[in-house]
Parts: structure tokens; C-alpha cells; sequence
């Protein structure tokens, strides 16, 4: 690999080698003039050849690496420019070509999900719609109610599915705005708390919430979406908590941050997995159904308020999520 660059570096180093042996011959003969020459071409040489391996060796590599990268975390379509015809400008061919492959193959799938999503959306809103309105059927009783309702909690399930999976395209598409206002992020999370306290309570499972010790000022957000977020993060808490069947949840002010924390008392995230859960489409080995892309679009809507969403495990056990939110910042 790299035969043309090998070539030149082993020519550099052997013309080096020959004026450095020249110039021991010189010395060892006393003969001064000659070997203070050698020895100052050789410098200039040596810089030369560092020169042209940080132009056409390091460079060249550092950008691959960059690029690499880019595409590692999402940014698809990346182009590199093409500066030479070696081995590296060969690679940087490849490397583009991959990368446009795969920004053609991300937009196939994001078009797919998108029309599928939309084809859902309709008919799942009707099987919702007539299985509560079976429901509430004096007729219907026994079994064919138990199955009413399983038909109708799934459908709010798949329902939910589907508009992540809207979410996610928007966020892919470029159409993800957020709508800034001052907000009073305190009252959001009690209201997130409120929306999911009586399914928590019926599912047996405790809320502890700790009120933040002062009065929280208003700071610039989009109030759906940080609810969004917030309910998003409850509903895992009691998903993933496992026989746990408590969550705590905190707010304080860290300096020019408003910090939120949510912790389930659950088996926690393998560590091997933690690196990962915040990528979309990703399970790991949680047998908990969803579309796998409910906290890419959490961690995305935290960053577009210029925040920092964290998952990891926490002492004595459990997962703990930490949304960290500047108390103020330049509106998008």
C-alpha cells in the first residue's frame, strides 16, 4: 500500500544517509570546509523533505481522517479535494464515492420512512378512534373489552412510533425549526411530571420529584419541543426502570446552566452500549419495544438549544439521564 510514497520517502532517507556519510568522511579527515557544507545541505534538505511529507503526506491524511469522521457522525455527502495522483488521491477518490453512495442510500431511507409514516398515520388514528368508541359499549364486555383495549394501547404505541419517526425525517430533511420563546422551564417539567404521574401511579411506579430550591427564571426554548423531550425521557425512565418501580427527577441551577436530572433504579445500560444509545435506530439489548430513535431526536432537540443530553449509569444502580440547558443563548 502506498507504493509511490514509500518510494519517495525511502529515495529522501537514502539521499540523506549518503550526505550524512559524506560528511563523516569529510570530518574524519579533517577536512572541515567540505563537511560544513554537507552538513548545512543536509538541513536544508531535511527541511525540504519535512515540508513536502506535511504538504502531500500529513495533510492530505488529516483531511481523510476529518472527512472520515464527518461521515462517521452523520454528515453524509462529505467531499474531499482531489490533490494528487498517488495512492492518497486514490483514496480520496474512494472515499468520495462511499460517501456519495451512502448520502444517496440515507436520503432513499429517510423518503421511505417518511411515506411509510404518513401512509400510517391515517389508518392508525381510525383503529384508535373506533376501538374507543367500542370500548365505551355497554354490549362489549369480558374478553372482547380486554382485547378492545390491547387493540387501541397498541395503537396509541405505533401512533407514537410514527411521529418519531416524522420527527426523525424532519430532523434529516432540514425542516426541524424550533419556535423560541421565553419559557419557565421549571413549570415544563412539572408538567411532563403531571402528564405521566397517573400512568406511573397505575403502573406502580413512584415519582420522587425535587423542586429546584429558588425560583427559576424564564429562558428562550421551544416549550413543545423541550416537553417533547422531557416526556420522552419519563416514558423511558419507567420503560427501561425494570422492577426498580421508582423514578427520581431533579432541577437545579449550576451556574449559567439549568441542569435536569431523570434516574430509574432499572438494571442500567451496559456499559458497551452506552456509547451508543444515543445513535438512531438503536436497541441494543433492550427488549423494550419503540422505534429506537425517540432519544437521537431528544439529543438532537437539546442541542438546537445549545444544551448537552447525557445518558449513562448511575452509583448504586439505575440509568440517569442529565439535560443540561444554558440559562441563556443566541436564538437560532
Amino acid at each position: 500500500m502506498f507504493k509511490d510514497l514509500k518510494t519517495q520517502l525511502f529515495a529522501s532517507s537514502m539521499a540523506a544517509i549518503v550526505l550524512l556519510l559524506l560528511a563523516v568522511w569529510f570530518i574524519t579527515r579533517a577536512i572541515y570546509t567540505p563537511a560544513i557544507i554537507i552538513i548545512v545541505l543536509m538541513c536544508i534538505f531535511l527541511v525540504g523533505v519535512n515540508l513536502w511529507f506535511s504538504r502531500f503526506v500529513s495533510e492530505p491524511i488529516e483531511n481523510l481522517t476529518e472527512a472520515a469522521r464527518h461521515i462517521a457522525a452523520g454528515s453524509y455527502g462529505v467531499r474531499i479535494e482531489k490533490t494528487s495522483e498517488n495512492e492518497l488521491g486514490r483514496l480520496t477518490d474512494e472515499l468520495n464515492s462511499m460517501s456519495e453512495k451512502v448520502a444517496v442510500a440515507e436520503k432513499s431511507r429517510t423518503e421511505f420512512i417518511s411515506q411509510v409514516s404518513h401512509e400510517l398515520r391515517t389508518p392508525l388514528t381510525a383503529i384508535t378512534g373506533w376501538a374507543e368508541t367500542i370500548a365505551f359499549d355497554e354490549a362489549v364486555q369480558g374478553d372482547s373489552l380486554r382485547g378492545i383495549n390491547i387493540i387501541s394501547k397498541e395503537a396509541e404505541r405505533l401512533t407514537g412510533m410514527v411521529s418519531e419517526m416524522l420527527e426523525f425525517t424532519r430532523i434529516q430533511d432540514g425542516r426541524f425549526n424550533l419556535r423560541v420563546e421565553l419559557i419557565d422551564i421549571a413549570a415544563e417539567l412539572e408538567d411532563a411530571i403531571f402528564t405521566y404521574g397517573e400512568l406511573m401511579r397505575q403502573a406502580g411506579i413512584e415519582v420522587n420529584y425535587t423542586q429546584p430550591p429558588a425560583e427559576i427564571p424564564l429562558i428562550p426554548g421551544d416549550p413543545e419541543r423541550l416537553k417533547q423531550v422531557l416526556c420522552n425521557v419519563l416514558d423511558n425512565a419507567a420503560k427501561h426502570g425494570g422492577s426498580g418501580k421508582r423514578i427520581t427527577v431533579s432541577m437545579e441551577q449550576d451556574g449559567e446552566w439549568y441542569v435536569v436530572q431523570v434516574r430509574d433504579y432499572g438494571p442500567g445500560i451496559p456499559e458497551a452500549e452506552l456509547p451508543y444509545v444515543k445513535q438512531k435506530f438503536y436497541k441494543g439489548s433492550s427488549k423494550a419495544r419503540g422505534s429506537g430513535i425517540g432519544l437521537a431526536v431528544c439529543d438532537e432537540i437539546i442541542r438546537r438549544h445549545e444544551g448537552t443530553f447525557d445518558i449513562g449509569n448511575a452509583p448504586g444502580g439505575g440509568c440517569v439521564v442529565t439535560i443540561r440547558l444554558p440559562i441563556s443563548h443566541e436564538e437560532e
